[in-house]
């Protein structure tokens, strides 16, 4: 994870269940695969209501670019009508810390 990027992107449906905007997204799952630096994408509802679409990519500039190409390439993409446009906070973010089962990186660590 040193020197990956998350993306979190929280929204509301439009009378969609979160497990009908997962199944509408297989176009979007093949894009993201094709794209630099995507490591992973993770969907899930953590309040009632509110979606949370978080993706992990190499760095903060591939998930931008991904996301501006995203937006132009599959513009025409139903799940975009899933979405209340209105609610949707998107953020990028260089990660700081990770911690999992076989290492531990900070972003002031340096590396052995």
């Amino acid at each position: 994870m040193k020197n990956k990027a998350i993306e979190l992107t929280t929204f509301k449906l439009n009378g969609f269940t979160t497990q009908q905007f997962i199944e509408a997204n297989a176009e979007i799952d093949a894009f993201l695969k094709l794209q630099n630096g995507f490591c992973s994408r993770t969907i899930f509802e953590l309040k009632k209501g509110v979606v949370y679409d978080m993706l992990v990519w190499d760095s903060t500039e591939d998930g931008t670019n991904a996301m501006h190409k995203l937006m132009t390439e599959l513009s025409d993409s139903v799940v975009h009508d899933m979405i209340d446009q209105s609610s949707v906070s998107w953020n990028i973010a260089p990660v700081e810390h990770f911690v999992n089962l076989y290492t531990s990186i900070s972003k002031n660590e340096k590396s052995a």
